[in-house]
């Protein structure tokens, strides 16, 4: 598994543009074989600070959502909505993989 984790710095004044292109953004990751767990946003932080947290069960897959979400219309969609609300103004990507707990009927 592999785990996208975004950092956003947003404007502020934007917040509820941000959280609207983060809900079109949900269902997306899952109609292209990722899990979604979630959008974050500022609340006791610094303001201008999201982030997003997906994940694949392998980087090919990532890398087949991220060829195959380019040309998607809804993607597209998503991707001009921030661009003309610009609630975006830089992001950060990077790739985790997660320590998750032995089950105990494993051991």
């Amino acid at each position: 598994m592999i785990t996208c984790y975004l950092r956003y710095r947003i404007d502020m004044y934007q917040l509820n543009q941000f959280e609207e292109y983060a809900r079109m953004w949900i269902p997306l990751v899952k109609r292209f074989g990722g899990e979604h767990h979630g959008y974050f946003l500022p609340y006791e932080s610094n303001s201008d600070l999201a982030v997003a947290i997906f994940s694949f069960p392998s980087l090919a897959l990532y890398e087949i959502y991220r060829r195959d979400s380019a040309s998607d219309s809804d993607c597209q969609a998503a991707y001009a909505f921030a661009e003309k609300t610009r609630c975006i103004i830089s992001y950060e990507r990077q790739f985790l993989r997660p320590i998750l707990p032995v089950k105990t009927d494993e051991v």
